[in-house]
């Protein structure tokens, strides 16, 4: 790209932007969902990508159909509570150039994260990768309540940066961004599409090719 995104300050998101965490997830719930006969949805990796990005209520109200909302949320969290035993034992995979990307721009510019998770999930991606030195401050929904657009104005407020830069996978994100009023580096090898961009990045390793500190 011509024009470089002005940034002193980086937030990124998890599922489809950092790894690729769908098989262990799969295999997590279903050992919860194995039990539940009354439910029919079961997980792969390619229908848990199609769900990633959106707030995990919605992710319940949208698979446990036959349930109701008490019943779905309940579900849900029995199915996250063992997916973050199961991501200690068998961890997602990063995608290819992120950690020595991470630790690149780490010595430049302050990094941080929020995703639509439940809360402690950022923190096991962290603890599983070893990467919890490359962060300043993370958010999500379980923590705080609010949705990405909010999470983002929070970490972008209490950290007070001047130029975030947003990265993720998904017109999710890009919406969120939008919302917030924070520029949009789309992850084009992530999970998700979208048209809403101020940069499209296809590997990891291409972000400080379309940033500039400032």
């Amino acid at each position: 790209m011509d024009k470089k995104i002005q940034t002193d300050g980086i937030i990124f998101d998890v599922d489809g932007t950092l790894w690729d965490s769908t098989e262990s997830v799969a295999a997590a719930w279903n050992e919860i969902l194995e039990h539940r006969p009354d439910v029919s949805f079961r997980a792969t990796p390619d229908n848990l990508k199609k769900l990633f990005g959106r707030p995990l209520p919605v992710i319940a109200s949208m698979i446990f159909t036959e349930l109701s909302k008490p019943e779905y949320l309940e579900l849900i969290q029995k199915c996250t509570d063992n997916e973050h035993e199961f991501l200690h034992k068998i961890p997602g995979k990063l995608f290819s150039g992120v950690r020595e990307t991470l630790l690149a721009l780490k010595e430049q510019y302050p990094l941080y994260i929020v995703s639509n998770c439940e809360a402690g999930y950022i923190e096991t991606f962290l603890e599983a990768t070893g990467l919890g030195d490359c962060f300043l401050d993370h958010e999500c929904p379980g923590s705080s309540g609010k949705y990405k657009a909010e999470n983002i104005r929070l970490i972008v407020e209490r950290n007070t940066i001047s130029h975030p830069v947003y990265i993720g996978d998904t017109d999710g994100d890009a919406q969120a961004c939008q919302e917030a009023g924070v520029p949009f580096i789309f992850a084009g090898f992530g999970f998700g599409e979208t048209t809403h961009y101020a940069a499209k990045i296809d590997t990891f390793s291409q972000i400080p090719e379309v940033i500039v500190h400032g």
